[in-house]
């Protein structure tokens, strides 16, 4: 990566996996890494692992549950009080498929509600900041956002539940968001560069056992993925996986990028070709009405938006 030094850098779920990779390589470069965290024991190791490999490295906690707009607000309100531009977001924190419909702290599915409403939610919180250190916006997607769809009439999936279709679900919305958000900077003149990437396939604790999910157990497809990872074959690494995002991070706006290998689980990163549910403008807007409307959150108006 070019040298970092200087920018300050706010990475979601960097208490472990890929997030913690991405938070390892910032400070490498140079960055200062904040890390919004839910558990501030996995946060504090997290930067002891880091410091290990780089003991200069600039690294701080704050807290953050995404899965409470609460929680949300109150890192805003933190962030906004200490008045420090913001050069990189990279919103990678994320939770998939428990077993059994679950709902946050609002009332949302779970997963619809962390992944994109409260990422949502953030960069609204953090958008003056966010244009005043003209920041590099990245949104973590996944190679689940090619497959299911938006349940429009039933987006909290009360009237039925798939943990698959719900999670494919938060992370079509969480696309659209990230290329909306890069149009919408480009028409009002924000300042701001906004990609969307997905870090193919690693062993990371996503599905992984996570009682507080729902889920007791590692699930076999975790099982398979460690093997794969491990002997080199089709998935990437935790750190690998990184690579999209951090690319993404240092790239012009509007675009996709994940890795280039076989079936786009791991390799190095690249750009990549717009999954097709990620490509219309109208579903974009709509989420983006829907989103403002259900998190209580507001951006600046734009007038007009090349669609």
């Amino acid at each position: 990566m070019t040298n970092l030094s200087g920018k300050l850098a706010v990475v979601t779920g960097a208490s472990d996996g890929v997030g913690l990779g991405i938070a390892r390589r910032l400070a490498a470069a140079g960055a200062e890494v904040l890390m919004p965290v839910r558990n501030r024991r996995k946060g504090e190791a997290a930067i002891a692992s880091i410091r290990q490999q780089h003991p200069g490295a600039a690294l701080s906690l704050r807290d953050l549950d995404l899965s409470s707009l609460a929680s949300v607000a109150a890192l805003g309100a933190t962030l906004t009080a200490e008045g420090r531009p913001i050069h990189l977001l990279i919103n990678n924190a994320g939770v998939m498929t428990p077993p059994s419909r679950q709902t946050t702290a609002d009332g949302f599915e779970l997963q619809f509600g962390s992944n994109h409403l409260g990422h949502f939610a953030l960069v609204a919180q953090l958008l003056p900041l966010l244009r005043a250190g003209q920041a590099h916006v990245t949104s973590q997607i996944s190679v689940a956002a090619n497959s299911n769809a938006i349940n429009w009439d039933d987006l909290n999936w009360e009237k039925s539940y798939s943990g698959m279709r719900a999670y494919s679900q938060s992370k079509i919305a969480f696309g659209l968001f990230g290329l909306e958000l890069d149009r919408r900077s480009q028409a009002a003149g924000w300042g701001i560069t906004s990609n969307i990437c997905h870090p193919g396939v690693a062993p990371t604790n996503l599905l992984a056992a996570r009682p507080e999910v729902g889920r007791s157990k590692d699930t076999p497809q975790v099982r398979l993925i460690r093997f794969l990872s491990r002997h080199g074959i089709l998935a990437g690494t935790p750190e690998s996986a990184g690579g999209p995002a951090l690319l993404a991070a240092t790239s012009p706006g509007g675009l996709f990028f994940g890795p280039s290998g076989p079936g786009h689980v791991g390799g190095a990163p690249a750009e990549q070709k717009l999954y097709s549910r990620l490509r219309s403008p109208e579903d974009a807007a709509r989420i983006w009405t829907i989103s403002e409307q259900l998190t209580g959150t507001s951006f600046p108006a734009v007038a007009t938006i090349a669609r």
